[in-house]
């Protein structure tokens, strides 16, 4: 199965929330699962977003089931697990665009395809995400959290100074897990092309 039927097959499987529908109909008329998730540092090819997302699923499924054991859905739902793995990094849509630049390969100049930041909506990024979810469907507040702060120790306001990463990860030990799956998808189950 391609990784777009594996993805839509996930989501009308778990996730029935109101305003679901619309988020997908919406998500599908998207560069998602044409883009990369990076532009050079994980999955960093064509439909690499899709691809990221439904791997940080399994990764999250997996820890939330080995952390809680045989009762994990009293403690977190599987609809949420997919909300949040499968739409974390929405903030990607529409992010890269495919440019060239000038490489020597065996010293003979060669324009070589990679892909550049074209922000058209410079909202953040885990931010970013709850921001557009919102737009189609209410997200619980460990979700949102869960979404907003899943880059961790990498998120740019973490890098300025704030100290709410930790409040988060104390209120909302989930979003740790959370960002431990992005972690490992990221590094053990991707590339860096």
């Amino acid at each position: 199965m391609a990784n777009k039927e594996v993805y839509l097959d996930i989501f009308n499987k778990n996730i029935k929330r109101e305003g679901s529908k619309k988020l997908l109909d919406w998500l599908v008329n998207t560069d998602f699962f044409d883009a990369p998730a990076s532009s050079n540092f994980h999955s960093a090819y064509n439909g690499g977003l899709c691809d990221h997302s439904i791997k940080v699923y399994h990764r999250f499924l997996k820890i939330i089931e080995t952390e809680f054991g045989n009762d994990w859905e009293e403690k977190f739902s599987h609809e949420s697990i997919a909300i949040c793995a499968l739409l974390h990094d929405l903030c990607k849509i529409d992010f890269y665009k495919l440019d060239y630049r000038n490489v020597k390969i065996d010293d003979v100049w060669t324009k070589k395809p990679y892909y550049a930041i074209d922000d058209k909506l410079p909202y953040g990024h885990g931010e970013k995400s709850v921001y557009i979810i919102n737009g189609f469907m209410k997200l619980t507040r460990e979700e949102a959290m869960i979404i907003n702060w899943h880059m961790g120790e990498f998120d740019l306001r973490v890098k300025g100074g704030s100290y709410s990463l930790s409040e988060v990860f104390y209120k909302y030990p989930i979003s740790l897990l959370f960002h431990i799956a992005d972690l490992q998808a990221t590094y053990l189950d991707e590339t860096r092309e």
